[in-house]
């Protein structure tokens, strides 16, 4: 079937890949307005500047998006909109030898656009006020030469909003990149200042800017929160991903703690960056409540929604960005404090147990010093007595209400603990040996000593 159809656009610029259509088919109209077309445009190369002119002030006045980069610097955005008017306005002319640098031209201020912040919907709406004033002043030529072949034009329009159309997507792809690499990089410098400020190794000098750059208050307090998994033995395992933890939003981030029917609630953490390190992950909290009330590290450890077998760890507040690396290792020691079973720990409120895994080999020890002589038992006997003695401790040295928790009668409760007493030679009513025995069941729960 011949073809009946052909575009337009390849006949204004020459392009069409297809071999020549039987003379039959071309339409004297057709070249008649390409010739209306090329004498309308070389008028307007000549007069550019006033086109250059007219058309920034146009952005100025209807383009909000514009406004602040023509307030910034009135001379660069008119350079850039006389650049794109002579190549594309060229491009209708002689698109063979146009045509290149009229994309290039479009990639370029696509980029520089993104690079500006100027919103892409913005960027778009000037190249299609400077296609529709092109546009104009092309119909405006022809007319005041010829108004007869102003008709003509008709034959030429769809290429020439093409011709638009196309450049609108050049920039377009343009912008989209060239914003995909400034995020990439402005994540990657996050990530790099983040790491910084949590390892202790960011410059005082830097910390200000570092502030800016995360949106955080340079002397606001802070927290750390350290995340990890488990393996099914109970050794944490690394983290190469962070682990799906979701902070508490049951407060605007800035709200002050609030009196309720359960005691005061607390807000948010108010901004929460993440850090994923080689054995665990970590968030920055900012914190909003009272700096004397503990109750705020304690909500939040309470409203983590984290999955079974996850093992969080809060370390104690701080002051300032440029503390968040001894935040972080504060972080760490309750992380270590965690049960091997997964759970949460803060800090503050395991500070014995915190001892025991900030000295590991000292904690082996008291633990061998201490429950040593139990090693002795059968294991059966041996783990019974610890368990008697653990849960006499949790209960404040209640022999009732351990026993209750182990379903036993409290003089059986009180039998195991004498034996304790005789195999050890500690006496549990001496406030030393009850400290050092209370440490020493820590040390040999966190680390298997």
């Amino acid at each position: 079937m011949p073809q009946v159809v052909r575009p337009r656009f390849a006949v204004l610029h020459g392009t069409h890949p297809a071999a020549p259509l039987p003379q039959r088919f071309r339409s004297l109209a057709d070249r008649a307005a390409v010739e209306v077309l090329h004498r309308a445009a070389r008028v307007l190369v000549a007069s550019l500047p006033v086109l250059t002119d007219r058309l920034v002030e146009a952005l100025y006045e209807q383009e909000p998006g514009y406004r602040a980069a023509i307030d910034s610097d009135r001379a660069e955005v008119w350079q850039e909109v006389h650049h794109s008017l002579r190549h594309n306005v060229g491009s209708l002319i002689q698109p063979r030898e146009f045509r290149d640098a009229a994309h290039r031209t479009s990639r370029w201020i696509g980029e520089i656009r993104a690079e500006q912040g100027v919103p892409l919907d913005a960027v778009l709406h000037a190249f299609r006020m400077g296609g529709a004033m092109v546009w104009q002043d092309l119909v405006d030529e022809t007319a005041r030469r010829d108004p007869d072949d102003v008709r003509l034009l008709v034959h030429v329009a769809a290429d020439v909003w093409n011709f638009v159309d196309e450049h609108c997507g050049i920039v377009a792809d343009a912008y989209r990149q060239a914003e995909r690499r400034l995020s990439w990089r402005r994540e990657n410098q996050q990530r790099l200042m983040v790491a910084a400020l949590l390892d202790g190794t960011a410059r005082i000098a830097d910390v200000g800017e570092a502030a800016a750059m995360l949106g955080l208050p340079e002397q606001g307090r802070y927290a750390v929160l350290a995340v990890a998994s488990v393996r099914s033995g109970g050794p944490q395992q690394p983290a190469p991903a962070r682990p799906r933890v979701t902070l508490p939003t049951a407060l605007p981030p800035d709200a002050a703690p609030t009196a309720g029917p359960d005691g005061p609630s607390y807000a948010a953490p108010a901004t929460t960056l993440w850090h994923t390190g080689p054995d665990a992950a970590f968030a920055i909290l900012r914190l909003t409540g009272d700096p004397g009330d503990p109750g705020e590290l304690h909500a939040i450890a309470d409203a983590l929604d984290a999955p079974a077998g996850t093992r969080a760890g809060i370390g104690s507040a701080v002051d300032g960005l440029a503390a968040l690396g001894d935040a972080r290792r504060l972080a760490e020691t309750a992380l270590r404090a965690c049960p091997a079973a997964g759970g949460t720990v803060v800090l503050d409120e395991h500070l014995p147990d915190a001892l025991v895994v900030s000295s590991p080999a000292l904690g082996s020890a008291l633990a061998d010093r201490v429950l040593g002589p139990l090693d002795r038992l059968d294991p059966s006997d041996r783990d019974v007595i610890l368990e008697t003695l653990t849960a006499w401790l949790d209960a404040d040295g209640s022999a009732q209400r351990a026993g209750a928790r182990l379903y036993c009668h409290r003089n059986t409760v009180l039998n195991r603990l004498r034996r304790f007493e005789q195999l050890t030679g500690r006496c549990l009513t001496r406030p030393r040996d009850a400290v050092e025995v209370s440490l020493a069941l820590a040390a040999r729960r966190l680390l298997g000593a």
